[in-house]
């Protein structure tokens, strides 16, 4: 398969193998053979085992747990494409690791994501594709074309699948969401309510405020990443409180750390539909209310239309 920037190559990292083998599916094309392996002493060892010079190459790598050796073996992957000179090298990175530290959140506090999107640019990347960055700016952050692609498409053709839209209602888990939640119900035409989570005085628990009429609506929860599923919980809790018919969530990126699957699946969520940004664990596979759509049809077009030199952002239009 050959694009405008020589022929195209599909590497997978060990962050996310069955998502890579999707992609590579979909595409209608085989990954490139490479070893990415340890030694003895963790450190990590890559060798890419195919003819890559001239070629424009994609590198299918999540930052996901564990953030710090999966970040290394992209950058580590990177290093051997450019010695081996490959073209281009363009990092797919599904889901975003470090993009929660966006700012600075004390006097001297770091800004990791930006200190990630320079690491990356160094090794050699010329070019990112991510999915639903948590804060917009980071596509700021790099010095290198960044394309942000969004899962609204396949989350909206899941919800019209499955739901009477006339008996639906988005929901933002809390303030911070309400222009990414806003942006699905327009796209569904459905009206939004908000959970407005806050704590009056030191030493209280945090009261939910549901902010908007849910009574008899099926309420959907919409967000980009779900890590404790606290939040997730609380919300759900305060709609059925408030009358909701029943609540369920749609979010990109199952961090779902620790104890997480079971706390979902002890949960009053009808479901929690997430994207295959980050493979899930044994523990999320075996959760009932806990399912997975496939992200690899929106990058592999993506990735399609990056080769061809075509506009990417028509894919959202």
């Amino acid at each position: 398969m050959s694009g405008k920037n020589g022929s195209i190559k599909l590497v997978a990292g060990n962050s996310n193998p069955a998502l890579a083998k999707e992609i590579a599916d979909w595409l209608k094309m085989p990954l490139t053979k490479a070893s990415v392996r340890r030694f003895a002493d963790m450190e990590i060892f890559v060798e890419i085992q195919e003819n890559v010079r001239g070629s424009d190459v994609f590198v299918v790598q999540s930052t996901s747990f564990p953030v710090n050796d999966h970040l290394m073996e992209l950058l580590i992957v990177t290093d051997a494409l450019r010695r081996a000179s490959a073209r281009r090298i363009t990092a797919v990175i599904p889901y975003f690791g470090y993009a929660r530290q966006d700012r600075k959140v004390g006097s001297r506090s770091p800004i990791s994501a930006k200190l990630v999107a320079n690491l990356i640019t160094h090794a050699g990347v010329d070019r990112v594709l991510t999915l639903d960055l948590h804060a917009g700016q980071i596509q700021g952050f790099f010095d290198i074309p960044t394309d942000n692609l969004y899962a609204a498409p396949v989350m909206v053709r899941d919800i019209k699948e499955k739901f009477d839209l006339s008996k639906v209602m988005v929901v933002s888990p809390d303030v911070g969401g309400v222009a990414r939640a806003r942006g699905l119900a327009k796209r569904i035409n459905t009206p939004l309510a908000i959970v407005d989570k806050r704590r009056e005085r030191a030493g209280e628990s945090e009261v939910m405020n549901v902010i908007g009429d849910v009574a008899g609506y099926t309420c959907i929860l919409i967000d980009d990443i779900v890590d404790s599923g606290g939040t997730l919980v609380n919300a759900a809790d305060a709609l059925l409180a408030n009358g909701a018919k029943d609540v369920y969530a749609y979010l990109t990126h199952g961090v779902l750390s620790g104890g997480a699957a079971a706390r979902i699946g002890g949960s009053q969520l009808k479901e929690l539909v997430i994207t295959d940004s980050i493979q899930p664990t044994d523990a999320v596979i075996n959760t009932p209310n806990i399912r997975t759509l496939s992200i690899a049809s929106l990058i592999g077009e993506a990735i399609e239309r990056t080769a061809a030199e075509e506009s990417v952002s028509s894919l959202f239009d």
